[in-house]
């Protein structure tokens, strides 16, 4: 008798509507791919400096360019002179942006340009924007070595208010996966996303403390007769003010000030509750309505 073989291929059956998934099972499935996102993050890698002869080195030498033009242009204008060890302050602010800046920009698209991947096979879909997160904090903490280097060069190095840097960083992944989640699920249904997104990008560069200090505009001002305090309303409405000046406070100081001095407690856990509140915001966004990315994509 001849044996019957079973030539029926492996089925891999997926419940598209994941709204009725909990939490717990939803991060089951995370740790059982968990090996997944380590290739993800060094696919993302390899792809960025694919091709380029300094590989890895142009993570270091874009901020440190940056630094270079903010530096001479600030200094003839007069404005970068007021403020001491001016390359440092520029590179506190330049690093941690580049890292959110780059992470926003890859994070958004992680979904669309995965399509293909999303349609052949199985796995939770939020490790695509955290991948792209993460490959971009491998590369800003290659980058926080130049600026470790420029600290001790400057004459400032570390001091014990660095330790609060671990907690900064935190808070700004937390902040960047919170915006990410959120704009990759947007732009699936709306592409408009990425097309306005690098006026965005710019704008908020702009409206960030990178290449100038919160003072710089003064105690006050006044739109419409309204007067406010520009400093406190950029705190308020932009998050990554207050990270960016967060790390300028504990690596280089403040405005005044005769070196880097210790956070305030409550200031960065305002910040991080304010991150925590976008994460969840973005995250929730984004696991009701994963099971319609495949129909349009």
């Amino acid at each position: 008798m001849t044996a019957k073989t079973d030539l029926t291929p492996n089925l891999y059956i997926y419940d598209a509507d994941v709204g009725g998934v909990g939490l717990r099972e939803r991060f089951k499935a995370l740790s059982k791919y968990r090996y997944l996102l380590t290739n993800l993050v060094i696919r993302d890698i390899k792809a960025r400096y694919k091709n380029s002869v300094l590989g890895i080195l142009w993570s270091m030498l874009n901020p440190l360019g940056l630094m270079l033009v903010f530096t001479v242009v600030f200094t003839v204008l007069g404005r970068g002179g007021g403020y001491r060890q001016y390359p440092v302050f520029v590179l506190v602010g330049i690093m941690p942006w580049n890292f959110f800046s780059g992470a926003l920009t890859g994070g958004t698209t992680s979904i669309i340009a995965n399509s293909s991947l999303i349609k052949k096979v199985y796995f939770p879909r939020e490790l695509l924007p955290a991948a792209t997160i993460l490959s971009n904090l491998v590369n800003f903490g290659f980058t926080f070595l130049v600026l470790v280097a420029f600290v001790y060069a400057y004459g400032i190095g570390l001091t014990v208010h660095a330790l609060w840097v671990p907690v900064i960083v935190l808070t700004q992944v937390i902040f960047t996966l919170g915006v990410v989640f959120l704009l990759s699920a947007v732009a699936v249904f709306y592409r408009d996303v990425i097309m306005i997104l690098p006026v965005i990008v710019q704008a908020w560069f702009f409206l960030t403390p990178i290449f100038y200090p919160f003072e710089f505009f003064g105690s006050s001002s006044a739109i419409l007769g309204i007067t406010f305090n520009p400093a406190q309303v950029m705190r308020w409405l932009n998050p990554m003010a207050s990270i960016i000046d967060s790390y300028r406070t504990v690596l280089w100081g403040t405005q005044g000030g005769i070196g880097p001095a210790s956070m305030n407690p409550v200031f960065l856990l305002r910040t991080l509750v304010t991150a925590v509140i976008i994460f969840i915001i973005g995250y929730a966004v984004f696991i009701r309505s994963e099971h319609l990315f495949g129909e349009k994509l």
